[in-house]
């Protein structure tokens, strides 16, 4: 057998620290990134709720911008949201297809209507109960 010298040995049992992390790390990485998740989590929901704010704008004004484009064409407001999206190509289509509300995930928005003879859908609001970042009812938008 050959017999190690001083540094052959130091290298050797340094080499064989060198293979894996001990628990203590492990524990003080985990800990590290339980603190991490915990500071981002907030931050990651508030930011889902503000873009599904920023889809409810957009479909609320396109909404309304249709609506505003069938009285134009037409002189009187759709009786139902449906009215403006036509598949058959003799009239006009208005919107591709009704869009979901990203609060409720359903095509049940609350529809505003004339009282007088006209009737028909002037304005439309969300159907959702809750509350927006800004401190105001979703269905008041």
């Amino acid at each position: 057998m050959k017999e190690l010298t001083g540094q052959e040995s130091a290298r050797t049992v340094a080499g064989s620290s060198n293979r894996g992390f001990t628990l203590l790390e492990i524990m003080i990485v985990m800990a590290i990134m339980g603190i991490l998740i915990t500071i981002a989590q907030p931050s990651l929901k508030q930011s889902i709720t503000r873009a599904k704010e920023a889809v409810l704008r957009e479909d609320l004004f396109q909404i309304r911008d249709a609506l505003d484009q069938y009285y134009a064409d037409n002189g009187k407001y759709p009786a139902q949201l449906t009215d403006l999206i036509n598949e058959s190509e003799k009239s006009k289509s208005y919107l591709r297809g009704i869009p979901k509300d990203p609060f409720t995930g359903a095509e049940d928005w609350i529809t505003i209507a004339l009282e007088n003879e006209e009737g028909g859908i002037f304005d439309v609001h969300s159907a959702s109960p809750l509350v927006g970042t800004d401190g105001t009812a979703y269905n008041t938008w």
